[in-house]
This record gives C-alpha cells, structure tokens and sequence, in this order.
C-alpha cells in the first residue's frame, strides 16, 4: 500500500476514500456541497476532513507545505473552521451559528469549508437547525460531516450529503505512521498499534505515556481475577477508578488553568478566598462547562476500557478455535490461555455480548457503575 502525498500523507490505510476524496478536489463537476465521513473510532475521520479541507484551499491541491494547507489543516484558515464539542450534544444555538457562518463567501480561499468533527452529537433540533443550510446550500460553501456511522447521523442530513466510508486501518500503517510522525522506535509502534486495534489517536497516546499502558494492563487482567459475586462488583469499582484516574489525569490540570485564565481576564486575584459576585457566576458558568465536559470524557473513557477487556475474550475465542488469527494483546498470552481454557466458545460469545450490553447501556445515559458491574457479573470464570 503507498503512502498518500502531501496534505494526505497521515491518512492511512484508506485508499478508496481517498481516491473518492482527491477526485473531488481535482474534478468540480465531482464537488458537491455536503460530505459525511464515516468510520471506527481511530480510523481518522478527522484527519481525513482536515486533509480534504487543506486540499480544498490549496492552490495545488494538497501540496501540504504552503500556508494554504497548514492553516486549512491546524484550523486557523480564514475560511476553514472546525466544529467539535466536548459536551454531550451540540446545542442548537451551535447550530445557528454555523448556519449564519455558512452564508458567508469565502474571504481568501476558493470554499468556506464547515468541518463538524461531531456530527453523531447534533441531537434533533440542532440536526434540524443545520438541515436548511446543507439542503439549500450557499455557493462555494462546503460541509464536512464526520461520524462513526451513517447510522449516528439524522437521516434527513446523512441523505443531503455524499457519503465517504472508512475503514480500521491496518496495524502495520498505524505503525509506521507513528513511526513516521511520532519518532516511536518501531517495536513500541507496533505494540501500540496492535493494543489500540488500530486506533490511531489511542495507539499515539500508548506508545508515548506509560501511566496509559498501565491502566490498560490493569483493565486486561480483571479478566482472569472475576471469579465470583464480589470480585465482579470488584472489578466494576476498578474499571470506574480507573476511568476517573484517567479523567483526573488528562483534565485536572487543564480545569485548574482555564479557572487561573478567567479570573486574571476578570481582573479577580487567583489566590482570592472570596470573588466579587459577577466574577463567581462567570467562574460557575466555566465549571458547569468543565463538569459536562467531565462526564463525557469518563463515558468515553468508560467505553474504551470496554473494548480493552472485550479484546480479551475475542482472542481467547481465537485460540479456542484455532482460528490463526493475530492477538491483541500478544504480551498477556497466559491470560488469553486461562480465560480461553475456563470457557466455552459459546460462554466467550455471551462474555463478548455481555460487553456489547454494557456499552450500549452506558451510552443510553444508564449510570456507567451500574452498567458495570450487571456485566462483570456476567464474566465470572465458570468454576
């Protein structure tokens, strides 16, 4: 498989949607006004929206070195901007203002190009608040939606809009792009590589933090310590530690000099006991946002977590049937060993299930603990 050039050189793995891609940059009687993006966490969904906007703006059509591509792509082009949240849901307020932004000519560049790197979160209303604009698009505007599948997307937008499927990268590309990119020596590349599944942003955070790798190693093991009642009430308590722990750790920091930020922007003194009431409901508005912001990033950490545990019982499934089939987690081959001897094929499928339950539970808003530890039950070690 060749390396994409240019501005497209870090999408990897995905040939036929980038040829889909770079055709429309290349050919405008190909161009059309809204794109969806669809594929697995990780397989770069955004990089690929981001690639396609610089491509759009840059007067060789991706070179990736001019001004062009680099603010196209970091999101500083006057004409390209780049929607996520990291709440629950984009807001309609959101959404209305991406439908006056969108009415706009182009400023410097040959598109005004409207990246929603979220769109699985515009719940109803704000679906609804974009449709006019996607349905009855201004001249030279350009939406670019992105979502896990067509499925997570409003209908009514998912069928205004030309749909460009990705795929799980191949290991090897995950880990010879973070080789490339990163400077990650080969083997540690490929360990990430092959313990994300190919998750490219989680890959990039394994190889490159070893609190990271710890937590997962602790998530694998549980599967061959849940061998009763209480150890699966157990395990659910540390699967929620650990996902906090993380939390704590990618967002403590952060909170602290958002509220550091603000207060000097106010004029207020950080070291204040006490703040004069106007700064302390601006200070409840940011926390309000950070708490949100929190819960988010707990499920999605939750969910990660998940699919950790479930490569387990998949590649102790693999080696019961002696399918041949690469490992996951080829450095905790004892553990696939003992779960892979303890159950049945058949009890490995409704392990795997009972993971599948949690997760879909959990993103229905059930309280994460209690979705938890219902599936660790469920994971007991048959005796």
């Amino acid at each position: 498989m060749s390396r994409p050039p240019g501005v497209w050189r870090d999408v990897v793995g995905q040939d036929s949607a980038l040829a889909l891609l770079r055709r429309a940059v290349d050919d405008p009687a190909f161009m059309t006004h809204a794109w969806l993006i669809t594929g697995p966490p990780g397989s770069g969904r955004s990089v690929a929206a981001r690639a396609f906007a610089a491509a759009l703006e840059c007067p060789e059509r991706g070179c990736g070195q001019c001004r062009e591509c680099r603010t196209a792509y970091d999101g500083t082009h006057a004409d390209v901007d780049l929607v996520s949240t990291e709440g629950l849901q984009i807001k309609v307020d959101r959404a209305r203002e991406l439908v006056q932004l969108a009415a706009r000519a182009p400023s410097v560049g040959r598109y005004r190009v409207i990246v929603v790197e979220d769109a699985d979160r515009l719940n109803e209303h704000s679906g609804n608040g974009l449709l006019k604009a996607i349905e009855e698009p201004s001249p030279r505007t350009v939406w670019v939606l992105c979502a896990p599948s067509l499925e997570d997307v409003l209908i009514t937008l998912r069928s205004r809009s030309r749909h460009v499927r990705l795929r799980t990268p191949p290991v090897e590309a995950v880990a010879e792009l973070l080789h490339r990119r990163d400077g990650i020596e080969e083997p540690m590349a490929l360990y990430a590589a092959r313990a994300a599944q190919s998750h490219i942003g989680l890959a990039r955070r394994l190889a490159r933090d070893e609190g990271a790798r710890i937590r997962r190693r602790q998530v694998v093991t549980l599967a061959g310590r849940i061998t009763g009642v209480g150890e699966a009430v157990g395990a659910a308590a540390d699967l929620m530690a650990i996902a906090e722990e993380e939390r704590d750790a990618a967002l403590g920091e952060r909170n602290a000099t958002e509220r550091e930020r603000l207060l000097l922007t106010l004029g207020a003194d950080p070291a204040a006991r006490t703040q004069p009431p106007h700064v302390r409901a601006q200070v409840a508005a940011m926390e309000r946002e950070q708490k949100t912001r929190a819960t988010r990033f707990t499920r999605d950490v939750v969910d990660r977590t998940l699919v950790d545990l479930l490569s387990v019982y998949r590649d102790a499934l693999v080696t019961r049937l002696g399918l041949g089939a690469a490992l996951v987690n080829q450095d905790n081959s004892a553990l696939v060993g003992q779960v892979a001897r303890a159950f049945t094929a058949e009890g490995l499928l409704g392990a795997m299930d009972a993971i599948g339950t949690a997760r879909e539970r959990i993103d229905a808003n059930v309280p994460p603990l209690l979705a938890l530890e219902a599936m660790a039950v469920s994971l007991q070690l048959p005796r």
